[in-house]
């Protein structure tokens, strides 16, 4: 089993990289080969609404988003993790997630040739803000359930974490209770894919 995580925040070392990190070891530990990206490492344009993978299953734009559609597909459940910037998930996320448009038809429907690779397979998300405010998070958090809900026959929905109030590069690393929820979430993610 292969659980992916996928860091759209910008700051190695930040909250959400160490939550991602956590999560990821809680997956480990539970048996699973575990993977992350670093979407800001890659360059992943935003989608051009051109329509060529409506026909192809895959984007004309020649950049990294291809290679990490291939993890994508080949992982069991992932593990999203990204802060909350001007209410909403980071440019990084935002445009890795508009480019999953390639796995569709112009019917909006999955192509045939991905749907054995995306039946069961579980996404969560991790996201933390500095408003004391949790609604805030869920700013974040709200697309990809929506994906899942939209998609109820073939996603599961893994969980999320929200940590508000979280504004200083690092700070998670001293709260232990939030540690544990990431580390929880990962290992969640492995038992509801067995």
């Amino acid at each position: 089993m292969k659980i992916l995580g996928v860091l759209g925040s910008p700051r190695r070392g930040g909250n959400s990289d160490i939550l991602l990190d956590e999560a990821l070891r809680g997956a480990s530990e539970a048996g699973a080969e575990v993977e992350k990206i670093v979407l800001d490492k890659l360059q992943i344009r935003g989608c051009r609404d051109c329509k060529s993978c409506n026909n192809t299953g895959r984007c004309i734009q020649e950049d990294d988003m291809q290679q990490v559609l291939d993890k994508v597909l080949q992982s069991q459940g992932i593990i999203h993790s990204c802060p909350v910037y001007f209410y909403s998930m980071t440019a990084q996320m935002k445009a890795y997630l508009d480019r999953w448009c390639a796995l569709y038809d112009e019917k909006w429907k999955f192509h045939n040739h991905y749907l054995p690779r995306l039946y069961g397979k579980n996404i969560a998300v991790i996201t933390v803000c500095g408003d004391s405010d949790i609604k805030m998070a869920e700013l974040a958090i709200d697309p990809f359930r929506k994906l899942v809900r939209a998609e109820t026959n073939i996603f599961k929905w893994g969980g999320s974490l929200a940590v508000p109030s979280v504004d200083v590069k690092g700070e998670v690393q001293q709260n232990q209770k939030v540690l544990e929820k990431a580390y929880q979430l990962g290992w969640q993610m492995v038992e509801i894919s067995k």
